[in-house]
Protein backbone atom coordinates (compact mmCIF):
# COMPACT_ATOMS: atom_id res chain seq x y z
CA UNK A 1 0.00 0.00 0.00
CA UNK A 2 1.37 3.39 -0.96
CA UNK A 3 -0.30 5.30 1.88
CA UNK A 4 2.17 5.21 4.81
CA UNK A 5 -0.44 6.62 7.20
CA UNK A 6 -2.83 3.70 6.64
CA UNK A 7 -4.45 2.39 9.81
CA UNK A 8 -3.85 -1.25 10.72
CA UNK A 9 -6.96 -3.45 10.60
CA UNK A 10 -6.95 -7.06 11.77
CA UNK A 11 -9.70 -9.45 10.68
CA UNK A 12 -9.64 -12.45 12.97
CA UNK A 13 -11.47 -15.55 14.15
CA UNK A 14 -10.88 -18.74 16.13
CA UNK A 15 -11.26 -21.94 14.09
CA UNK A 16 -12.52 -25.17 15.60
CA UNK A 17 -10.04 -27.35 13.68
CA UNK A 18 -7.40 -27.30 10.96
CA UNK A 19 -9.33 -28.43 7.92
CA UNK A 20 -10.80 -27.05 4.69
CA UNK A 21 -14.27 -27.12 6.29
CA UNK A 22 -13.07 -24.73 9.01
CA UNK A 23 -11.26 -22.32 6.67
CA UNK A 24 -11.99 -18.68 7.72
CA UNK A 25 -13.98 -17.73 4.65
CA UNK A 26 -16.45 -15.39 6.37
CA UNK A 27 -13.89 -13.08 7.94
CA UNK A 28 -11.73 -13.29 4.79
CA UNK A 29 -14.67 -11.89 2.79
CA UNK A 30 -14.79 -8.93 5.19
CA UNK A 31 -11.04 -8.39 4.78
CA UNK A 32 -11.38 -8.49 0.98
CA UNK A 33 -14.20 -5.96 1.05
CA UNK A 34 -12.16 -3.47 3.09
CA UNK A 35 -9.01 -4.05 0.99
CA UNK A 36 -10.73 -3.56 -2.36
CA UNK A 37 -13.64 -1.18 -1.85
CA UNK A 38 -12.81 2.35 -3.14
CA UNK A 39 -14.32 3.82 0.04
CA UNK A 40 -11.75 2.16 2.33
CA UNK A 41 -8.81 0.70 0.39
CA UNK A 42 -6.64 3.84 0.59
CA UNK A 43 -7.10 4.30 4.33
CA UNK A 44 -6.41 0.85 5.78
CA UNK A 45 -3.73 -1.83 5.86
CA UNK A 46 -5.76 -5.03 6.25
CA UNK A 47 -4.48 -8.36 7.55
CA UNK A 48 -6.25 -11.68 8.11
CA UNK A 49 -5.09 -13.53 11.23
CA UNK A 50 -6.82 -16.74 12.23
CA UNK A 51 -6.23 -18.90 15.28
CA UNK A 52 -7.23 -22.52 15.84
CA UNK A 53 -8.22 -24.63 18.84
CA UNK A 54 -5.75 -27.23 17.54
CA UNK A 55 -2.79 -24.81 17.64
CA UNK A 56 -0.24 -26.00 20.25
CA UNK A 57 -0.81 -22.95 22.47
CA UNK A 58 -4.61 -23.23 22.41
CA UNK A 59 -4.59 -27.02 22.72
CA UNK A 60 -2.31 -26.68 25.75
CA UNK A 61 -4.69 -24.23 27.40
CA UNK A 62 -7.69 -26.52 27.01
CA UNK A 63 -5.87 -29.83 27.60
CA UNK A 64 -7.56 -31.70 30.43
CA UNK A 65 -10.03 -28.87 31.10
CA UNK A 66 -13.18 -30.43 32.59
CA UNK A 67 -16.55 -28.69 32.74
CA UNK A 68 -15.49 -27.14 36.03
CA UNK A 69 -12.23 -25.80 34.62
CA UNK A 70 -13.56 -24.77 31.22
CA UNK A 71 -14.31 -21.20 32.26
CA UNK A 72 -10.77 -20.65 33.52
CA UNK A 73 -9.37 -22.14 30.30
CA UNK A 74 -11.57 -19.83 28.21
CA UNK A 75 -10.29 -16.85 30.21
CA UNK A 76 -6.67 -17.87 29.60
CA UNK A 77 -7.40 -18.46 25.91
CA UNK A 78 -8.94 -14.99 25.61
CA UNK A 79 -5.90 -13.43 27.28
CA UNK A 80 -3.55 -15.32 24.96
CA UNK A 81 -5.42 -14.20 21.82
CA UNK A 82 -5.52 -10.61 23.04
CA UNK A 83 -1.76 -10.65 23.54
CA UNK A 84 -1.14 -12.04 20.07
CA UNK A 85 -3.46 -9.45 18.47
CA UNK A 86 -1.93 -6.57 20.43
CA UNK A 87 1.55 -7.45 19.07
CA UNK A 88 0.31 -6.46 15.61
CA UNK A 89 -0.50 -2.95 16.92
CA UNK A 90 -3.87 -2.67 15.15
CA UNK A 91 -6.18 0.32 15.26
CA UNK A 92 -9.28 -1.77 14.57
CA UNK A 93 -9.96 -5.48 15.10
CA UNK A 94 -12.92 -7.26 13.50
CA UNK A 95 -13.93 -10.59 15.06
CA UNK A 96 -15.95 -13.32 13.33
CA UNK A 97 -18.04 -15.02 16.03
CA UNK A 98 -19.54 -18.53 15.88
CA UNK A 99 -21.08 -20.95 18.38
CA UNK A 100 -17.72 -22.60 19.17
CA UNK A 101 -15.68 -19.41 19.66
CA UNK A 102 -18.30 -17.03 21.10
CA UNK A 103 -17.04 -17.03 24.71
CA UNK A 104 -13.31 -17.01 23.96
CA UNK A 105 -13.50 -14.18 21.41
CA UNK A 106 -15.62 -11.99 23.66
CA UNK A 107 -13.07 -12.45 26.44
CA UNK A 108 -10.24 -11.77 24.00
CA UNK A 109 -11.90 -8.47 23.03
CA UNK A 110 -12.25 -7.44 26.68
CA UNK A 111 -8.60 -8.26 27.39
CA UNK A 112 -7.50 -6.41 24.27
CA UNK A 113 -9.27 -3.25 25.43
CA UNK A 114 -7.42 -3.47 28.76
CA UNK A 115 -4.07 -3.82 26.99
CA UNK A 116 -4.74 -1.07 24.43
CA UNK A 117 -7.93 0.91 25.25
CA UNK A 118 -7.68 2.90 22.02
CA UNK A 119 -8.26 -0.18 19.82
CA UNK A 120 -11.74 -0.30 18.28
CA UNK A 121 -13.34 -3.77 18.37
CA UNK A 122 -16.09 -4.95 16.03
CA UNK A 123 -17.90 -8.30 16.03
CA UNK A 124 -19.96 -10.03 13.36
CA UNK A 125 -20.93 -13.52 12.29
CA UNK A 126 -23.86 -15.87 12.98
CA UNK A 127 -23.78 -15.51 16.78
CA UNK A 128 -23.75 -11.73 16.57
CA UNK A 129 -26.46 -11.66 13.92
CA UNK A 130 -28.67 -13.65 16.30
CA UNK A 131 -28.28 -11.21 19.23
CA UNK A 132 -26.21 -8.18 18.26
CA UNK A 133 -26.86 -6.16 21.43
CA UNK A 134 -26.07 -8.64 24.20
CA UNK A 135 -22.29 -8.69 23.74
CA UNK A 136 -20.34 -6.70 26.33
CA UNK A 137 -16.83 -7.09 24.95
CA UNK A 138 -17.05 -5.10 21.70
CA UNK A 139 -17.46 -1.47 20.65
CA UNK A 140 -19.63 -2.37 17.66
CA UNK A 141 -21.56 -5.36 16.44
CA UNK A 142 -22.87 -6.06 12.94
CA UNK A 143 -25.97 -8.17 12.30
CA UNK A 144 -26.27 -9.85 8.91
CA UNK A 145 -23.89 -10.12 5.95
CA UNK A 146 -21.08 -7.83 7.03
CA UNK A 147 -19.20 -6.68 3.94
CA UNK A 148 -21.17 -3.48 3.26
CA UNK A 149 -21.67 -2.51 6.91
CA UNK A 150 -17.98 -3.05 7.68
CA UNK A 151 -16.94 -0.83 4.78
CA UNK A 152 -19.40 1.91 5.81
CA UNK A 153 -18.21 1.76 9.42
CA UNK A 154 -14.53 1.96 8.50
CA UNK A 155 -15.24 4.71 5.98
CA UNK A 156 -16.83 6.76 8.74
CA UNK A 157 -14.02 6.02 11.20
CA UNK A 158 -11.42 6.99 8.59
CA UNK A 159 -13.19 10.36 8.31
CA UNK A 160 -12.41 10.89 12.00
CA UNK A 161 -16.06 10.88 13.00
CA UNK A 162 -16.54 10.34 16.74
CA UNK A 163 -18.07 7.02 17.69
CA UNK A 164 -21.38 8.51 18.71
CA UNK A 165 -21.55 10.67 15.61
CA UNK A 166 -21.44 7.83 13.11
CA UNK A 167 -24.19 7.74 10.49
CA UNK A 168 -27.02 5.26 10.89
CA UNK A 169 -25.82 2.07 9.19
CA UNK A 170 -28.34 -0.78 8.87
CA UNK A 171 -27.26 -3.68 11.06
CA UNK A 172 -24.58 -1.69 12.93
CA UNK A 173 -24.86 -1.36 16.72
CA UNK A 174 -22.74 0.92 18.91
CA UNK A 175 -22.26 -0.77 22.29
CA UNK A 176 -19.34 1.10 23.86
CA UNK A 177 -18.49 -2.00 25.87
CA UNK A 178 -21.95 -2.26 27.45
CA UNK A 179 -25.12 -4.17 26.49
CA UNK A 180 -27.91 -2.06 25.06
CA UNK A 181 -31.44 -2.27 23.71
CA UNK A 182 -31.98 -1.31 20.11
CA UNK A 183 -34.48 -1.79 17.35
CA UNK A 184 -33.25 -4.96 15.64
CA UNK A 185 -32.27 -4.53 11.99
CA UNK A 186 -30.04 -6.72 9.87
CA UNK A 187 -27.82 -5.30 7.19
CA UNK A 188 -29.21 -5.24 3.68
CA UNK A 189 -28.22 -8.39 1.74
CA UNK A 190 -24.93 -7.95 -0.12
CA UNK A 191 -25.40 -8.52 -3.83
CA UNK A 192 -22.91 -11.23 -4.92
CA UNK A 193 -21.85 -9.33 -8.03
CA UNK A 194 -20.58 -6.51 -5.81
CA UNK A 195 -18.48 -8.72 -3.53
CA UNK A 196 -14.75 -9.40 -3.84
CA UNK A 197 -13.19 -12.86 -3.87
CA UNK A 198 -10.70 -13.52 -1.03
CA UNK A 199 -9.18 -16.27 -3.18
CA UNK A 200 -8.57 -14.11 -6.23
CA UNK A 201 -7.09 -11.17 -4.29
CA UNK A 202 -4.74 -13.41 -2.26
CA UNK A 203 -6.40 -12.89 1.13
CA UNK A 204 -6.84 -16.67 1.42
CA UNK A 205 -4.08 -19.04 0.37
CA UNK A 206 -5.81 -22.31 -0.49
CA UNK A 207 -2.56 -24.26 -0.20
CA UNK A 208 -2.41 -23.42 3.52
CA UNK A 209 -5.67 -25.16 4.41
CA UNK A 210 -5.51 -28.32 2.27
CA UNK A 211 -8.68 -27.39 0.43
CA UNK A 212 -11.26 -24.67 -0.02
CA UNK A 213 -14.70 -23.55 1.08
CA UNK A 214 -16.51 -22.24 -1.96
CA UNK A 215 -19.48 -19.91 -2.17
CA UNK A 216 -21.47 -20.17 -5.39
CA UNK A 217 -24.55 -18.46 -4.00
CA UNK A 218 -26.01 -16.89 -0.90
CA UNK A 219 -29.42 -17.50 0.59
CA UNK A 220 -31.77 -20.46 0.70
CA UNK A 221 -35.24 -20.98 -0.79
CA UNK A 222 -36.35 -22.82 2.37
CA UNK A 223 -37.07 -21.63 5.91
CA UNK A 224 -36.25 -24.60 8.15
CA UNK A 225 -36.95 -23.12 11.57
CA UNK A 226 -33.79 -24.46 13.29
CA UNK A 227 -31.46 -22.84 10.72
CA UNK A 228 -29.98 -19.33 10.66
CA UNK A 229 -31.46 -18.99 7.16
CA UNK A 230 -34.99 -19.19 8.66
CA UNK A 231 -35.01 -15.41 9.08
CA UNK A 232 -33.19 -14.62 5.86
CA UNK A 233 -34.76 -13.79 2.53
CA UNK A 234 -36.41 -16.81 0.98
CA UNK A 235 -34.41 -16.56 -2.22
CA UNK A 236 -31.01 -17.41 -3.65
CA UNK A 237 -28.57 -14.85 -5.08
CA UNK A 238 -25.90 -16.33 -7.35
CA UNK A 239 -22.31 -15.23 -7.75
CA UNK A 240 -21.36 -14.16 -11.30
CA UNK A 241 -20.09 -16.96 -13.53
CA UNK A 242 -17.06 -14.83 -14.46
CA UNK A 243 -15.88 -14.88 -10.82
CA UNK A 244 -16.69 -18.58 -10.41
CA UNK A 245 -14.67 -19.51 -13.51
CA UNK A 246 -11.66 -17.52 -12.29
CA UNK A 247 -11.85 -19.20 -8.86
CA UNK A 248 -12.09 -22.70 -10.30
CA UNK A 249 -9.16 -21.95 -12.61
CA UNK A 250 -7.19 -20.91 -9.50
CA UNK A 251 -8.19 -24.18 -7.78
CA UNK A 252 -6.95 -26.05 -10.86
CA UNK A 253 -3.68 -24.12 -10.93
CA UNK A 254 -3.08 -24.74 -7.20
CA UNK A 255 -4.15 -28.39 -7.54
CA UNK A 256 -6.62 -28.03 -4.67
CA UNK A 257 -7.44 -31.59 -3.53
CA UNK A 258 -10.91 -30.94 -2.07
CA UNK A 259 -13.57 -28.24 -2.17
CA UNK A 260 -16.54 -27.89 0.17
CA UNK A 261 -19.39 -26.05 -1.55
CA UNK A 262 -21.16 -23.88 1.03
CA UNK A 263 -24.50 -23.42 -0.71
CA UNK A 264 -27.16 -24.79 1.69
CA UNK A 265 -29.05 -26.19 -1.32
CA UNK A 266 -26.65 -26.68 -4.22
CA UNK A 267 -29.34 -28.08 -6.52
CA UNK A 268 -31.96 -25.39 -5.84
CA UNK A 269 -31.56 -24.53 -9.54
CA UNK A 270 -31.14 -27.65 -11.65
CA UNK A 271 -29.89 -25.78 -14.72
CA UNK A 272 -27.22 -23.94 -12.78
CA UNK A 273 -26.23 -27.11 -10.89
CA UNK A 274 -25.72 -28.95 -14.19
CA UNK A 275 -23.76 -26.03 -15.66
CA UNK A 276 -21.48 -25.95 -12.62
CA UNK A 277 -20.91 -29.72 -12.70
CA UNK A 278 -19.85 -29.51 -16.35
CA UNK A 279 -17.39 -26.74 -15.43
CA UNK A 280 -16.03 -28.80 -12.51
CA UNK A 281 -15.64 -31.85 -14.75
CA UNK A 282 -13.76 -29.80 -17.35
CA UNK A 283 -11.51 -27.66 -15.10
CA UNK A 284 -10.78 -29.76 -11.99
CA UNK A 285 -11.29 -33.44 -12.82
CA UNK A 286 -8.97 -34.56 -9.99
CA UNK A 287 -10.51 -32.43 -7.22
CA UNK A 288 -13.04 -33.95 -4.79
CA UNK A 289 -16.17 -31.85 -4.14
CA UNK A 290 -18.66 -31.93 -1.27
CA UNK A 291 -22.19 -30.65 -1.87
CA UNK A 292 -25.28 -30.12 0.29
CA UNK A 293 -28.34 -31.11 -1.70
CA UNK A 294 -32.10 -31.62 -1.38
CA UNK A 295 -33.34 -35.06 -2.35
CA UNK A 296 -36.58 -33.58 -3.71
CA UNK A 297 -34.66 -31.89 -6.55
CA UNK A 298 -32.59 -34.88 -7.66
CA UNK A 299 -33.56 -36.64 -10.89
CA UNK A 300 -31.83 -39.11 -13.19
CA UNK A 301 -30.09 -36.40 -15.25
CA UNK A 302 -28.65 -34.69 -12.17
CA UNK A 303 -27.57 -38.02 -10.66
CA UNK A 304 -25.67 -38.86 -13.87
CA UNK A 305 -23.98 -35.45 -13.79
CA UNK A 306 -22.88 -35.96 -10.17
CA UNK A 307 -21.50 -39.39 -11.10
CA UNK A 308 -19.13 -37.82 -13.65
CA UNK A 309 -17.22 -35.80 -11.04
CA UNK A 310 -15.41 -36.86 -7.88
CA UNK A 311 -17.90 -35.83 -5.24
CA UNK A 312 -20.09 -36.66 -2.27
CA UNK A 313 -23.52 -35.28 -1.41
CA UNK A 314 -24.82 -34.60 2.09
CA UNK A 315 -28.60 -34.62 2.25
CA UNK A 316 -30.53 -33.16 5.16
CA UNK A 317 -33.24 -35.68 5.98
CA UNK A 318 -33.42 -34.57 9.66
CA UNK A 319 -36.33 -36.95 10.35
CA UNK A 320 -38.34 -39.53 8.43
CA UNK A 321 -41.58 -38.47 10.17
CA UNK A 322 -43.54 -35.91 8.10
CA UNK A 323 -45.40 -34.69 11.20
CA UNK A 324 -42.15 -33.99 13.05
CA UNK A 325 -40.74 -32.23 9.98
CA UNK A 326 -43.84 -30.05 9.77
CA UNK A 327 -42.98 -28.62 13.19
CA UNK A 328 -39.72 -27.21 11.78
CA UNK A 329 -41.08 -26.05 8.40
CA UNK A 330 -39.89 -29.03 6.37
CA UNK A 331 -41.68 -31.61 4.27
CA UNK A 332 -41.02 -35.12 3.03
CA UNK A 333 -42.68 -37.16 0.29
CA UNK A 334 -41.39 -40.63 1.20
CA UNK A 335 -42.05 -42.22 -2.19
CA UNK A 336 -40.34 -39.38 -4.04
CA UNK A 337 -37.46 -39.36 -1.55
CA UNK A 338 -36.84 -43.09 -2.03
CA UNK A 339 -37.12 -42.78 -5.80
CA UNK A 340 -34.66 -39.90 -6.07
CA UNK A 341 -32.13 -41.48 -3.72
CA UNK A 342 -32.45 -44.57 -5.93
CA UNK A 343 -31.07 -42.54 -8.85
CA UNK A 344 -27.95 -41.78 -6.80
CA UNK A 345 -27.48 -45.44 -5.93
CA UNK A 346 -27.98 -46.49 -9.56
CA UNK A 347 -25.28 -44.06 -10.69
CA UNK A 348 -22.88 -44.94 -7.87
CA UNK A 349 -22.89 -41.46 -6.33
CA UNK A 350 -21.51 -41.19 -2.80
CA UNK A 351 -24.03 -39.60 -0.42
CA UNK A 352 -24.93 -39.34 3.24
CA UNK A 353 -27.83 -38.18 5.41
CA UNK A 354 -28.15 -35.79 8.34
CA UNK A 355 -30.58 -36.63 11.15
CA UNK A 356 -31.45 -34.55 14.22
CA UNK A 357 -32.65 -35.95 17.54
CA UNK A 358 -34.71 -33.81 19.90
CA UNK A 359 -36.86 -32.11 17.24
CA UNK A 360 -40.24 -30.82 18.50
CA UNK A 361 -42.72 -33.69 18.55
CA UNK A 362 -40.12 -36.42 18.00
CA UNK A 363 -39.48 -39.34 20.35
CA UNK A 364 -36.68 -41.83 20.91
CA UNK A 365 -38.73 -44.44 19.04
CA UNK A 366 -39.30 -41.99 16.19
CA UNK A 367 -35.59 -41.18 16.03
CA UNK A 368 -34.79 -44.90 15.78
CA UNK A 369 -37.38 -45.27 13.01
CA UNK A 370 -35.67 -42.43 11.13
CA UNK A 371 -32.30 -44.19 11.45
CA UNK A 372 -33.81 -47.47 10.20
CA UNK A 373 -35.37 -45.72 7.21
CA UNK A 374 -32.16 -43.82 6.41
CA UNK A 375 -29.94 -46.91 6.55
CA UNK A 376 -32.32 -48.85 4.30
CA UNK A 377 -31.32 -46.44 1.49
CA UNK A 378 -27.58 -47.31 1.63
CA UNK A 379 -26.04 -43.94 2.60
CA UNK A 380 -22.25 -43.87 2.84
CA UNK A 381 -22.51 -41.99 6.11
CA UNK A 382 -25.09 -40.98 8.67
CA UNK A 383 -24.48 -37.78 10.63
CA UNK A 384 -26.56 -37.63 13.83
CA UNK A 385 -26.91 -34.34 15.73
CA UNK A 386 -28.62 -33.14 18.85
CA UNK A 387 -31.01 -30.26 18.10
CA UNK A 388 -29.48 -26.84 18.74
CA UNK A 389 -31.94 -24.05 19.54
CA UNK A 390 -29.89 -21.31 17.90
CA UNK A 391 -30.60 -17.68 18.82
CA UNK A 392 -31.77 -15.76 15.80
CA UNK A 393 -33.80 -18.63 14.33
CA UNK A 394 -37.55 -19.11 14.08
CA UNK A 395 -37.27 -22.16 16.32
CA UNK A 396 -35.69 -20.03 19.04
CA UNK A 397 -38.71 -17.73 18.92
CA UNK A 398 -41.19 -20.63 19.11
CA UNK A 399 -39.22 -22.92 21.45
CA UNK A 400 -41.37 -22.13 24.48
CA UNK A 401 -44.51 -22.91 22.48
CA UNK A 402 -43.09 -26.43 22.03
CA UNK A 403 -42.07 -26.53 25.73
CA UNK A 404 -38.43 -27.07 24.80
CA UNK A 405 -35.74 -26.83 27.48
CA UNK A 406 -32.31 -25.99 26.11
CA UNK A 407 -28.88 -24.62 26.94
CA UNK A 408 -28.82 -20.83 26.77
CA UNK A 409 -25.07 -20.83 26.12
CA UNK A 410 -23.23 -22.45 23.18
CA UNK A 411 -23.80 -25.05 21.80
CA UNK A 412 -27.51 -24.42 22.70
CA UNK A 413 -28.39 -28.13 22.72
CA UNK A 414 -31.93 -29.12 23.63
CA UNK A 415 -32.05 -30.70 27.10
CA UNK A 416 -35.59 -32.06 27.08
CA UNK A 417 -38.93 -31.87 25.29
CA UNK A 418 -42.33 -33.19 26.42
CA UNK A 419 -41.94 -36.16 24.04
CA UNK A 420 -38.17 -36.54 24.34
CA UNK A 421 -37.22 -36.24 28.04
CA UNK A 422 -33.64 -35.82 29.24
CA UNK A 423 -33.03 -39.51 29.83
CA UNK A 424 -34.22 -40.42 26.33
CA UNK A 425 -32.02 -37.73 24.79
CA UNK A 426 -29.01 -39.25 26.55
CA UNK A 427 -29.96 -42.65 25.11
CA UNK A 428 -30.21 -41.09 21.65
CA UNK A 429 -26.77 -39.49 22.08
CA UNK A 430 -25.26 -42.82 23.12
CA UNK A 431 -26.87 -44.63 20.17
CA UNK A 432 -25.62 -41.89 17.83
CA UNK A 433 -22.03 -42.58 18.94
CA UNK A 434 -22.45 -46.30 18.25
CA UNK A 435 -23.94 -45.63 14.81
CA UNK A 436 -21.13 -43.23 13.97
CA UNK A 437 -18.43 -45.68 15.02
CA UNK A 438 -19.81 -48.87 13.48
CA UNK A 439 -21.47 -47.55 10.33
CA UNK A 440 -19.93 -44.22 9.33
CA UNK A 441 -16.39 -44.43 10.70
CA UNK A 442 -16.41 -48.18 10.02
CA UNK A 443 -17.44 -47.63 6.37
CA UNK A 444 -19.98 -50.43 6.59
CA UNK A 445 -22.34 -49.37 3.79
CA UNK A 446 -21.35 -52.17 1.38
CA UNK A 447 -22.24 -55.05 3.70
CA UNK A 448 -24.30 -53.61 6.56
CA UNK A 449 -27.82 -54.27 5.22
CA UNK A 450 -26.82 -57.81 4.23
CA UNK A 451 -25.77 -58.53 7.81
CA UNK A 452 -28.87 -57.12 9.54
CA UNK A 453 -31.17 -58.78 6.98
CA UNK A 454 -29.81 -62.27 7.67
CA UNK A 455 -29.86 -61.64 11.42
CA UNK A 456 -33.54 -60.60 11.07
CA UNK A 457 -32.90 -57.38 12.97
CA UNK A 458 -33.68 -53.75 12.43
CA UNK A 459 -30.55 -51.63 12.04
CA UNK A 460 -31.16 -49.82 15.34
CA UNK A 461 -31.67 -53.11 17.22
CA UNK A 462 -28.35 -54.38 15.84
CA UNK A 463 -26.54 -51.10 16.55
CA UNK A 464 -28.12 -50.89 20.00
CA UNK A 465 -26.53 -54.24 20.81
CA UNK A 466 -23.23 -52.94 19.46
CA UNK A 467 -23.61 -50.03 21.89
CA UNK A 468 -23.99 -52.54 24.78
CA UNK A 469 -21.03 -54.53 23.45
CA UNK A 470 -18.81 -51.41 23.62
CA UNK A 471 -19.79 -50.88 27.26
CA UNK A 472 -19.33 -54.54 28.21
CA UNK A 473 -15.91 -54.66 26.58
CA UNK A 474 -15.02 -51.29 28.11
CA UNK A 475 -14.05 -49.87 24.70
CA UNK A 476 -12.84 -46.29 25.03
CA UNK A 477 -13.89 -43.86 22.32
CA UNK A 478 -11.34 -41.27 23.46
CA UNK A 479 -9.16 -41.13 21.54
CA UNK A 480 -11.24 -42.38 18.63
CA UNK A 481 -10.23 -45.89 17.53
CA UNK A 482 -8.26 -46.20 14.29
CA UNK A 483 -9.78 -47.74 11.17
CA UNK A 484 -8.01 -51.02 11.88
CA UNK A 485 -9.26 -51.01 15.46
CA UNK A 486 -12.83 -50.29 14.32
CA UNK A 487 -12.63 -53.11 11.79
CA UNK A 488 -11.47 -55.47 14.52
CA UNK A 489 -14.44 -54.42 16.69
CA UNK A 490 -16.82 -54.94 13.76
CA UNK A 491 -15.53 -58.45 13.06
CA UNK A 492 -15.62 -59.51 16.70
CA UNK A 493 -19.14 -58.16 17.24
CA UNK A 494 -20.54 -59.59 13.99
CA UNK A 495 -18.97 -62.97 14.77
CA UNK A 496 -20.70 -62.98 18.17
CA UNK A 497 -24.02 -61.96 16.64
CA UNK A 498 -23.94 -64.76 14.08
CA UNK A 499 -22.97 -67.29 16.74
CA UNK A 500 -25.80 -66.10 18.96
CA UNK A 501 -28.22 -66.54 16.04
CA UNK A 502 -26.72 -69.98 15.26
CA UNK A 503 -25.60 -68.77 11.85
CA UNK A 504 -21.90 -69.63 12.25
CA UNK A 505 -21.80 -71.18 8.78
CA UNK A 506 -22.11 -67.67 7.28
CA UNK A 507 -19.41 -66.10 9.44
CA UNK A 508 -16.49 -66.64 7.04
CA UNK A 509 -18.04 -64.84 4.08
CA UNK A 510 -19.23 -61.94 6.25
CA UNK A 511 -15.77 -61.50 7.78
CA UNK A 512 -14.29 -61.58 4.26
CA UNK A 513 -16.69 -58.81 3.24
CA UNK A 514 -15.63 -56.67 6.18
CA UNK A 515 -11.95 -57.22 5.36
CA UNK A 516 -12.08 -56.73 1.60
CA UNK A 517 -14.58 -53.86 1.42
CA UNK A 518 -12.67 -52.19 4.25
CA UNK A 519 -9.36 -52.46 2.42
CA UNK A 520 -10.94 -51.08 -0.75
CA UNK A 521 -12.43 -48.12 1.12
CA UNK A 522 -8.98 -47.44 2.62
CA UNK A 523 -7.51 -47.41 -0.88
CA UNK A 524 -10.21 -45.07 -2.19
CA UNK A 525 -10.41 -42.84 0.86
CA UNK A 526 -6.79 -42.57 2.01
CA UNK A 527 -4.86 -43.86 -1.00
CA UNK A 528 -3.64 -46.64 1.28
CA UNK A 529 -2.41 -50.05 0.10
CA UNK A 530 -3.03 -53.07 2.32
CA UNK A 531 -2.89 -56.85 2.33
CA UNK A 532 -5.78 -59.00 3.61
CA UNK A 533 -6.25 -62.72 4.12
CA UNK A 534 -9.53 -64.13 2.79
CA UNK A 535 -11.34 -67.44 2.94
CA UNK A 536 -12.94 -67.02 -0.51
CA UNK A 537 -11.81 -65.67 -3.88
CA UNK A 538 -12.05 -61.84 -3.86
CA UNK A 539 -14.17 -61.84 -7.07
CA UNK A 540 -16.72 -64.01 -5.29
CA UNK A 541 -16.70 -61.87 -2.15
CA UNK A 542 -17.44 -58.75 -4.23
CA UNK A 543 -20.14 -60.40 -6.35
CA UNK A 544 -23.84 -59.68 -5.89
CA UNK A 545 -24.33 -63.35 -5.03
CA UNK A 546 -22.38 -62.89 -1.79
CA UNK A 547 -25.25 -60.79 -0.44
CA UNK A 548 -27.45 -63.91 -0.43
CA UNK A 549 -25.56 -65.74 2.29
CA UNK A 550 -27.38 -69.13 2.10
CA UNK A 551 -27.03 -69.26 -1.71
CA UNK A 552 -23.39 -68.19 -1.60
CA UNK A 553 -22.34 -70.69 1.06
CA UNK A 554 -24.15 -73.48 -0.78
CA UNK A 555 -22.44 -72.74 -4.11
CA UNK A 556 -19.11 -70.94 -3.60
CA UNK A 557 -15.90 -72.84 -3.01
CA UNK A 558 -13.81 -71.89 -0.04
CA UNK A 559 -10.30 -70.88 -1.06
CA UNK A 560 -7.90 -69.26 1.34
CA UNK A 561 -5.83 -66.56 -0.32
CA UNK A 562 -3.82 -63.41 0.34
CA UNK A 563 -4.95 -60.32 -1.54
CA UNK A 564 -3.20 -56.99 -2.04
CA UNK A 565 -5.51 -53.98 -2.41
CA UNK A 566 -4.17 -50.67 -3.70
CA UNK A 567 -5.41 -47.36 -5.12
CA UNK A 568 -5.46 -46.53 -8.82
CA UNK A 569 -6.79 -43.77 -11.06
CA UNK A 570 -9.91 -45.89 -11.67
CA UNK A 571 -10.45 -46.69 -7.99
CA UNK A 572 -9.33 -49.50 -5.70
CA UNK A 573 -7.87 -52.57 -7.44
CA UNK A 574 -6.70 -55.91 -6.05
CA UNK A 575 -4.49 -58.81 -7.00
CA UNK A 576 -4.07 -62.26 -5.50
CA UNK A 577 -0.56 -62.87 -4.18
Amino acid sequence: MGNTTALKVLCTTLLIEKSPQALPLGVACIASAIKNDPRTKDFYDVELQDFCLEDPEMAGIFAGATDGGKEAAEERAGLYLAGELAKKEPRIVLFSVYVWNHVVLERAARCLKKIKPEIITVAGGPEVTASPFVFEGFDYTIAGAGEEASVLLLQALAGNAGKKELPQIPGLYFLDGKPGIFEFRRTAPCLPDRLYSPYLDGTLDVSRYGGALWELARGCPFKCSYCYESKGEKKVSYFPMERIKKEIELFAEKKVPQVFVLDPTYNASKDRALKMLRLIEEKTPDTFYYFEARAEFIDRELAKAFSRVHCALQIGMQSADPEVLKNVNRTMDRKKFIKNIGYLNEEGVTFGFDLIYGLPGDTLKGFKNSIDFALSLYPNNLELFCLSVLPGTDLYDSAKDFSLVWQHQPPYNVLSTPQFPEGELKKAASLAKAVNLFYTKGRAVSWFNCVVYHLHKKPTAFLGEFEKYLKEEKVSLLPEPSLLEIRKLQKDFVKRQFAKARLEKYTDIVLDMIELYGAMSDADGEGKSSTVKLRYWPEDVLSEYAMDLPFFCANAESHRCTVKVQPSAEGAVFKIL
